[in-house]
């Protein structure tokens, strides 16, 4: 199952948990009310034949996908890539991944806060973290993760690295976690 806590500030390893001494867990409803980040549990076995994946990309118009796999072995530059996905930044649209094998962290930002939570996600997890939150991913000491991202329309990957709080997804955003 999905678990998230409160971030340590230390400089150790990225991909280490972070937790505070002592951890300060969050419970996944406390996740969505602070941040806005949308959490489903999916069976990674069963999920191409039971129709709750296909509902969810039904539901909010996912129409185009595809799989990424990271690993030092898989992904070209993989220390590079590894840092760049690890710089904070927002983006204009959902990013939306489905984890099918492997594990990692999503680091989001508490917009009450600005401290940040960390979301480790294992295969079956599917998360969408809203359009203009501030976020990261990083692996955790495993270094292996298979994902399955979704898009409505062509893809955007364009990440705006923080600053970037005058964007209108920023304020946006800032306005939806406000009024929860």
């Amino acid at each position: 199952m999905v678990s998230a806590w409160y971030m340590d500030d230390s400089d150790e390893d990225q991909r280490l948990d972070h937790h505070k001494n002592p951890p300060q867990p969050v419970d996944m409803k406390d996740v969505v009310s602070l941040t806005g980040v949308l959490h489903w549990k999916l069976n990674v076995d069963t999920y191409e034949e039971d129709g709750m994946l296909d509902k969810i990309k039904k539901d909010r118009g996912y129409n185009y996908e595809d799989v990424i796999e990271i690993s030092p072995e898989k992904l070209p530059n993989y220390e590079e890539k590894l840092k760049i996905f690890f710089s904070e930044h927002l983006h204009t649209d959902e990013e939306i991944r489905f984890v099918v094998a492997g594990s990692g962290f999503f680091d989001v930002r508490d917009a009450k806060n600005d401290s940040w939570i960390r979301i480790k996600v294992e295969a079956g997890d599917l998360l969408i973290l809203p359009a203009g939150i501030y976020h990261r991913f990083t692996l955790d000491s495993s270094n292996y993760i298979k994902a399955k991202r979704f898009f409505v329309g062509e893809p955007v990957w364009t990440p705006y690295n923080r600053p970037a709080d005058e964007m209108p997804a920023r304020l946006e955003y800032l306005a939806s976690v406000q009024s929860n």
